[in-house]
């Protein structure tokens, strides 16, 4: 392991997914999953030193195969996406394939196949202990679901990830999904396994698709208390959001004891997403990234896959928020008031003739009411936080009231 100048404790050896390739997932002009983003991430982090660091490895992921593809979808649904791939005019819609959010494009299996290769990659670096941190920033499509594509997902490459561990001989594990929208995919090829607990933080369904995602769904009889869902109003800021999040997950995680963290980055919270309502910064979003990290090196051995996910403000937010991620995970968290390296700066006023932002953060204050201060009944996000620990928390033999 490498120390790092002013750490105490030794930097976790990282892998970080990423190809050129990787930008083929294209759905096309004026698409909001805008390929861009990935790029600019990577010169972001390139930009920072973070690919350059003596314990990051930079790997490169293959396409999934077929088979390893069938351990979440069925092979129907592989085989249909195969021909839409190779004919773009053969919508499949009863699949999701040829949608408005999923429009047909040649060479579409081959694209999502790369994205979920990169979380199968990251799973085998944990399963063989090269790596005890791996991020995939060009996956999290956490809407794909066994037989159908959704919202702007065709391959579900996290679930792919958690299957592998499982498959690798690991006991159970954990996975947190912060995007803006409800990981449902996820959730509901996991929906029966107690070996899995999936956990949703997001914009309620009463305003956002994919209009589910609420407090009652707790999983199937086989893996009740598996599914964990907090559905927060639309508007929650930092405060509301870190608050939820302190308030669930950590004691849910250190009742489960999972052996592994998989968890998904989508930065569609923030406050400028053009696709969402909800009200984070980038701050906020690093801050989230920080308490996973810090879970899993409490519960897991240090052990964490960390994939991207939504997030549709190209230029100012993802490319930020992802760095940020990779940071946290490689041990070397860049400090919010650092400036944007001039180099990135000045790449995106040329390519996109737009702004780009100065500094890594928003400069925003971050603060939260911590919940042992007290539940209070008018508050919305109060209210959602005690729905979810009311349904899960007996389940997991945890208090709703004190725990």
């Amino acid at each position: 392991m490498t120390y790092l100048p002013g750490l105490s404790k030794p930097a976790p050896p990282t892998t970080v997914v990423w190809g050129a390739d990787m930008t083929a997932y294209n759905f096309g002009p004026g698409h909001p999953m805008a390929p861009e983003r990935m790029d600019l991430t990577a010169r972001l982090a390139r930009s920072l030193g973070l690919f350059e660091l003596g314990h990051v490895s930079v790997a490169e992921p293959g396409v999934a195969t077929d088979a390893e593809l069938e351990s979440v979808h069925s092979a129907e649904f592989v085989a249909a996406v195969r021909r839409v791939s190779a004919d773009p005019y053969a919508a499949d819609e009863a699949r999701g394939l040829g949608t408005e959010d999923d429009p047909a494009f040649a060479g579409m299996h081959e694209a999502a196949a790369r994205l979920a290769g990169g979380s199968l990659l990251a799973a085998s670096r944990i399963l063989e202990g090269s790596a005890l941190h791996a991020v995939n920033f060009g996956g999290g499509m956490h809407h794909a679901a066994r037989e159908k594509a959704s919202g702007f997902c065709i391959y579900n490459d996290a679930a792919l990830a958690v299957q592998k561990l499982l498959d690798g001989g690991i006991r159970k594990v954990a996975y947190i999904d912060v995007d803006a929208h409800h990981g449902d995919g996820t959730e509901s090829i996991f929906w029966d396994d107690p070996r899995v607990l999936t956990v949703s933080l997001h914009e309620s369904g009463l305003t956002l698709f994919p209009g589910t995602g609420f407090a009652n769904e707790i999983g199937g009889p086989k893996a009740e208390g598996s599914a964990v869902n907090i559905a927060l109003p639309s508007g929650t800021g930092d405060a509301g959001w870190l608050r939820a999040f302190h308030a669930v997950v950590p004691q849910l995680v250190a009742a489960f004891q999972p052996d592994v963290i998989v968890s998904q980055h989508g930065c569609d919270s923030h406050r400028t997403d053009p696709l969402t309502h909800l009200n984070l910064s980038v701050d906020g979003q690093r801050e989230a990234a920080t308490a996973v990290g810090n879970l899993a090196a409490r519960y897991c051995d240090n052990r964490w896959i960390a994939t991207g996910g939504g997030g549709y403000n190209v230029l100012h937010v993802v490319p930020r928020s992802w760095s940020h991620l990779i940071a946290i995970a490689a041990g070397r968290p860049v400090p919010l008031r650092t400036a944007v390296p001039e180099d990135w700066r000045i790449y995106v006023e040329d390519k996109f003739g737009a702004a780009a932002p100065g500094l890594m953060g928003d400069d925003v204050e971050l603060w939260w009411r911590s919940w042992e201060v007290g539940f209070d009944p008018n508050d919305a996000v109060d209210r959602t936080v005690m729905a979810t620990r009311k349904a899960v928390f007996p389940l997991h033999g945890l208090d709703p009231w004190f725990d």
